[in-house]
């Protein structure tokens, strides 16, 4: 039984006792990749090569930041197989086996990031490079999280060129799921690293109705307002992380931390673990400038009308975006 499938129980930071949470969110996006990882196999060096020469394993192109795809109503990842993949495993920066399908075929992130733009747009016709966060609303779901997990791994080889102990140069192994410090004296073993956030709603009950505390960072783009965020610090529970980072932006206390999910989130290399959380009764927000460019407390009237004060919410395959809708669907019961 999945962890999704069972009981879900986090730890409450104030106010006493233990919140069971009930369903968890489904459909985020970048989730649901649905390959087999083969994590035993990446190991056999011999199964790896064949996986490299196999004329049935289905290559996925990257390219810096973006990915490749077929461009339409629907986009779709552009997949090469047979001589044209060869070709491109062959060229490529780095290989990364991604993992087996239902069928047995590997499915390979090749990164072309030293290549030039026009020669990668060139491997098929009518093909595109996108930034993924533009196309996955109208892509299968699937295929957003086939290329999201492929666009995470090759920014983790990128990054990862040199020792960060000794600044030896590194090499690949295990299919793309291990980087090898080449110095003798060293040989440290570097994996890929997802960096934790938590990401929060947090709510209150009042005379003037329900509301969600909602903020604006002034590099985000015109209108929008999102909910709290920041990343986990070395010695805390995630439960911790979110009653700190409310407490440190917007100078309030919250009870009642509950987990609602979590969202792969490779832009460049975190995962959001979203979380619900209530304000202390009377608490004020006084909101850190460093942080934030305002805050305040916004009902489902207020959300109903942001067309026309300006604002909007997160972006659709955001987490963030799931929080505030899921609440919302709540005060309609």
């Amino acid at each position: 039984m999945s962890e999704c499938e069972g009981e879900n129980r986090a730890g409450v930071v104030e106010g006493g006792g233990v919140w069971q949470v009930g369903a968890m969110m489904e459909g985020l996006f970048y989730a649901g990749c649905g390959l087999d990882r083969v994590s035993k196999r990446r190991r056999e060096a011999q199964w790896i090569t064949d996986r490299l020469h196999d004329h049935g394993s289905r290559v996925v192109p990257v390219w810096k930041e973006r990915n490749l795809i077929r461009a339409g109503a629907e986009p779709v990842p552009v997949a090469l197989a047979g001589v044209a993949a060869s070709e491109v495993i062959t060229r490529s920066d780095d290989v990364v086996i991604l993992g087996v399908d239902g069928d047995g075929a590997a499915w390979i992130a090749a990164d072309l990031s030293s290549w030039d733009e026009a020669s990668v747009t060139a491997i098929e016709r009518g093909a595109k490079l996108a930034d993924l966060r533009r196309v996955s609303a109208v892509m299968l779901s699937s295929d957003a999280a086939l290329l999201a997990y492929a666009r995470g791994i090759v920014h983790w080889h990128r990054r990862h060129r040199f020792c960060g102990i000794c600044g030896s140069p590194t090499r690949s192994s295990e299919g793309g799921h291990l980087r090898m410090c080449d110095n003798p004296e060293c040989q440290a073993q570097h994996f890929p690293r997802t960096d934790p956030a938590v990401i929060m709603l947090v709510t209150r009950q009042g005379p003037g109705g329900d509301a969600c505390l909602l903020g604006r960072q002034d590099r985000w783009p015109r209108g929008m307002v999102s909910t709290l965020a920041g990343f986990v610090e070395p010695g805390e529970t995630l439960e911790e992380a979110v009653a700190r980072e409310v407490l440190e932006e917007v100078g309030i206390r919250v009870t009642g931390v509950r987990y609602r999910g979590s969202q792969p989130w490779p832009f460049p290399s975190s995962l959001m673990l979203g979380f619900r959380a209530e304000a202390e009764e009377g608490a004020e927000i006084v909101a850190d400038a460093d942080e934030l460019e305002y805050a305040r407390w916004f009902t489902p009237t207020d959300i109903d009308r942001f067309p026309e004060m300006g604002l909007k919410l997160p972006r659709v395959d955001s987490i963030a975006r799931r929080l505030v809708e899921e609440w919302l669907r709540e005060m309609v019961v």
